[in-house]
C-alpha cells in the first residue's frame, strides 16, 4: 500500500483544496491517468497516477483541504487490464474546443447523462462540472406536491416565476473573490484614464496581418502590440513594475507581464516570462497557447506565479471602459477596452476614428500620480505610432 500525496504545485503554494475525486475506492486505474483534482488560488490541476494499480481509500473528501506532502488517499499497485488503462474519456470531436470539461464528462458518464441534456454555462457553452451537478440535483427534485405551497416571499402564488436559485460559489471562485478584496484592502488603489487612436495599429494589421500569419501560423493581434509598449514603458516609468515588501521597494528589473485570459470558471494571469525579449510572434503564440490551456484547465501553476504587471482586456467582452484591480503584490495593471468609431479633433476638424479608452489601476503608496499619467500617456504614444515601438524611441 503505497500514499498518494499532495505534490509541489509552486514555490507561494502551501496548501491545496480537493476537488472532485476521478476514481472512487475499490476502482482501478492505469499509470499516468488523473486521480483527484487540486484546487489552488491559481488554477485547478489534475493529479495524475503514479503507477497503475487500485484505488484503495481516500483520506481527503472532495472540499476538504490538504498541505503539500500530505497523504490524500491510499493506492495499492497492480497490474490493470488493458481496457482499464485505456483513457475513459469520450473520444474527441472534430471540433476545435471540446463540448464538455473533462471532470464534467466524468460525471455524465457514471449518472448516464447526455451532453445534450445539460446547459452549459462555460466559455463558448461548454459543460462544466457544475452544470451537471445542477442538472442531476434538478432531476432528483421531487414534483411539486398537489395543493400548491403556500405562497412565500420569494414565489407568490400568483407569480410562480419569481423563484431564486442558489447555486454554490466553486472552490476557484471563491479564491478568485479572496483575491479581489485582497487587492481593495490592502493598496491605496486608484485610476487613471486615457484613450488612444487605434488607427495606425489597425492599417499596420490590415497590411501585413495575412503575411504575418502565413510566415508565423498566428494572427497579428492588439495585444502583442500592448505588451510592447508597455515594456516600454515600463523601462522608463519603474516605478510600475515594482513591489511592496516588507518596508522596502523592489523595482524588478525583468519584465514579467502577467495576460488576463478567460478559463472555465474564470479570468486566469498566465505570465509572459521576459516579455522585453520576445517578438511580436513568440507574444502572439504565447498568448493563444495560454487561451486554449486556460479552458482546457491545463495551465501549470508556475505560469500564473511571478508577473510584474499586468494587462487585461475586457474589450474582448465589449467592455467601453472599467476600473481594473490590482493583482498583488503587483502595483500596476494596464485595462484595454472595446475599440468603438468616435468623432475626435484632428488638426481643427471634427473626423470619425476608432478610439479605445485605456485605464490604469496603480498602488498609490508607491506610485504618484505624475508617474502613472506619464506612464499612460506614454502607451498612448507608442500605440498610436507603432513605428516608435520597433526603435524604441
Amino acid at each position: 500500500m503505497q500514499e498518494l500525496k499532495v505534490p509541489s504545485v509552486g514555490e507561494s503554494i502551501v496548501e491545496v483544496e480537493i476537488g472532485a475525486w476521478l476514481k472512487k475506492e475499490g476502482e482501478a486505474f492505469g499509470a499516468d491517468e488523473p486521480l483527484v483534482e487540486l484546487i489552488t488560488d491559481k488554477a485547478t490541476l489534475e493529479l495524475p497516477a503514479p503507477f497503475a494499480g487500485t484505488l484503495k481509500k481516500i483520506l481527503k473528501a472532495q472540499g476538504e483541504t490538504a498541505r503539500v506532502g500530505e497523504a490524500i488517499a491510499l493506492l495499492e499497485e497492480g497490474k490493470v487490464e488493458a481496457q482499464v488503462q485505456a483513457p475513459t474519456r469520450a473520444p474527441k470531436e472534430a471540433s476545435p474546443e471540446p463540448l464538455a470539461m473533462p471532470a464534467a464528462e466524468r460525471l455524465m458518464r457514471e449518472a448516464g447523462v447526455s451532453p445534450e441534456e445539460v446547459v452549459g454555462t462555460g466559455l463558448g457553452g461548454r459543460i462544466l462540472k457544475e452544470d451537471v451537478e445542477r442538472h442531476l440535483e434538478a432531476r432528483k427534485a421531487p414534483p411539486m406536491p398537489e395543493p400548491a405551497p403556500p405562497p412565500s416571499p420569494q414565489a407568490p402564488a400568483d407569480k410562480p416565476w419569481r423563484v431564486d436559485e442558489v447555486v454554490p460559489m466553486t472552490p476557484l471562485r471563491r479564491r478568485i473573490a479572496e483575491r479581489l478584496l485582497q487587492a481593495r484592502q490592502t493598496t491605496a488603489m486608484l485610476t487613471t484614464f486615457n484613450e488612444a487612436d487605434m488607427s495606425a495599429v489597425i492599417a499596420l494589421r490590415r497590411e501585413l496581418g495575412e503575411v504575418f500569419q502565413k510566415k508565423h501560423g498566428v494572427k497579428l493581434g492588439f495585444m502583442s502590440f500592448f505588451v510592447k509598449a508597455v515594456v516600454q514603458a515600463l523601462k522608463e516609468i519603474p516605478e510600475l513594475n515594482a513591489e511592496i515588501r516588507d518596508n522596502a521597494i523592489v523595482y524588478h528589473r525583468y519584465y514579467d507581464i502577467g495576460i488576463a485570459v478567460g478559463g472555465g470558471e474564470g479570468l486566469v494571469v498566465p505570465v509572459l516570462r521576459d516579455a522585453d525579449r520576445l517578438s511580436f510572434a513568440e507574444i502572439e503564440k504565447q498568448i493563444a497557447d495560454f487561451a486554449e490551456r486556460a479552458r482546457a484547465r491545463k495551465l501549470k501553476p508556475e505560469e500564473l506565479m511571478g508577473g510584474t504587471f499586468t494587462i487585461t482586456n475586457g474589450g474582448i467582452y465589449g467592455s467601453l471602459n472599467s476600473t481594473p484591480l490590482l493583482n498583488p503584490p503587483q502595483v500596476g495593471i494596464l485595462g484595454m477596452h472595446a475599440i468603438q468609431e468616435r468623432p475626435v479633433a484632428r488638426e481643427g476638424q471634427v473626423v470619425i476614428r476608432p478610439m479605445m479608452y485605456l485605464a490604469l489601476s496603480y498602488d498609490h503608496r508607491i506610485v504618484d500620480g505624475r508617474e502613472a499619467v506619464t506612464f499612460l500617456r506614454r502607451v498612448k504614444e507608442l500605440i498610436e505610432n507603432p513605428a516608435r515601438l520597433l526603435l524604441e524611441v
